[in-house]
């Protein structure tokens, strides 16, 4: 495939990184007035200025982007989308002044969840989620890490892995999925923490990774939840079985997850609401992405993660939905973008760098997503006619998608274009 008349093609990445840190997220190399080719295996080929277009054979499908910009699509590092039914009458307790904590004590919150899950089939759950899956591919999304944790309960952790498991068979989306069993403590184990912790160690894991199912293994190390101890003892365990970590970490509290994350070599450190100077310098001498959910940050009215300072100080940082039914129920990257900049006060491209070629590093994909290379997956979206970045994160709810392509392949054209419209 050859797409032409680019207005603007951004986000290459001639230099082969797999990621951007500090300063390097500012900078987005672009063509003003592009093509690009598309292999037959779903790779980009090559891209140059349109005064280099090249000639095009009978065999050879041609896709005009009539002025619009042409980015990577996005890479949601963090989402809970395998979830039952709803709770917006969560959202409606909010609204009346409960905090989400206040929620949890009142049998609200993560155990409201495992209880719907448990009530509903492997069938019926992957139904709804597959739903919400296809919602986010179509908003731009081409790479999701999906979590495990509404189960708690063996059988139902299983349950949703093999839900994500049956998304990524489906769908074109690269799925990663994560084992969150430690996510709160299960109903059968009230009182008993220790005891659950051992049950993820001694029986969850073990099954889990005998089928297969998990690419990384998450802990929620904050106040309330898991402790740092239990948290290392849970991602050292997972370590016996080749699942690397990802930490829910400060979102409550300076819980020292980020601490415990960076020390196991976490591929990220995830939420980070409440860190100050000692995570944040941690954090800018590791590898592990600082990852933040300015979804949840709108939604539940808490502090937005430090983007800015965290970047200033040479970290890797990523934005990502956090997609669930109580404090982040949305999947649109395009509205994570223009948070990162209204809220947290990066600049469109640092922020579009968080939600592409930084959120495929959160994934340990940043070698093959997130940028346009030659020999990288050729996950584009062609915008509408645009002549400026800004206007993506501006504009932050005009429909603005014209074509999406994932694996090379065109998806269903999303919007129509001015072009095709009769007069």
């Amino acid at each position: 495939m050859l797409i032409k008349n680019i207005s603007l093609l951004a986000g290459l990445n001639p230099g082969g990184l797999t990621r951007r840190r500090g300063s390097e997220m500012s900078e987005l190399p672009s063509i003003a007035g592009a093509w690009l080719r598309i292999a037959p295996d779903g790779t980009v080929d090559s891209y140059g200025p349109m005064d280099s277009l090249p000639e095009t054979s009978e065999a050879e499908e041609t896709t005009d982007a009539a002025g619009g910009i042409v980015i990577p699509a996005f890479c949601d590092s963090h989402s809970h989308i395998v979830y039952a039914g709803s709770r917006h009458g969560e959202f409606v307790d909010k609204i009346h002044g409960l905090s989400y904590e206040q929620i949890a004590a009142n049998g609200g919150g993560i155990l409201n969840s495992a209880d719907r899950l448990h009530e509903t089939s492997e069938d019926d759950l992957f139904a709804q989620s597959l739903e919400r899956a296809r919602e986010v591919m179509m908003k731009g999304t081409a790479c999701l890490e999906i979590k495990s944790g509404y189960g708690l309960t063996l059988p139902d952790e299983l349950k949703m892995l093999r839900v994500i498991a049956r998304i990524a068979q489906v769908l074109p989306l690269t799925v990663r999925a994560t084992f969150l069993g430690a996510h709160a403590v299960g109903r059968a184990y009230a009182g008993r923490q220790g005891e659950y912790v051992s049950h993820i160690i001694n029986d969850m894991l073990p099954a889990v990774a005998a089928e297969g199912l998990a690419d990384f293994v998450d802990v929620f190390c904050d106040r309330g939840f898991f402790t740092t101890d239990e948290t290392a003892r849970i991602i050292e365990a997972a370590a016996r079985y080749g699942i690397r970590p990802k930490i829910h970490a400060n979102e409550l509290d300076f819980s020292g997850g980020v601490q415990t994350g960076v020390r196991h070599g976490a591929l990220s450190t995830d939420h980070l609401e409440r860190i100050g100077d000692e995570e944040i310098s941690l954090l800018a001498q590791s590898d592990t992405v600082a990852t933040m959910l300015p979804g949840a940050s709108f939604f539940l009215g808490m502090p937005y993660g430090p983007a800015r300072r965290a970047i200033d100080a040479g970290a890797t940082v990523a934005l990502a939905s956090d997609y669930n039914p109580g404090s982040s129920p949305s999947g649109d990257m395009r509205t994570v973008w223009a948070l990162g900049c209204i809220k947290m006060k990066l600049t469109p491209e640092e922020a579009l760098n968080a939600v592409t070629i930084n959120g495929a590093a959160a994934m340990d994909l940043g070698a093959s997503h997130g940028s346009i290379a030659a020999g990288r997956k050729a996950n584009l979206i062609i915008t509408r006619p645009m002549q400026a970045l800004a206007q993506i994160p501006y504009q932050y709810t005009t429909p603005w998608i014209s074509e999406l392509i994932i694996n090379g392949k065109r998806m269903m054209a999303v919007c129509p274009r001015a072009v095709d419209i009769a007069p």
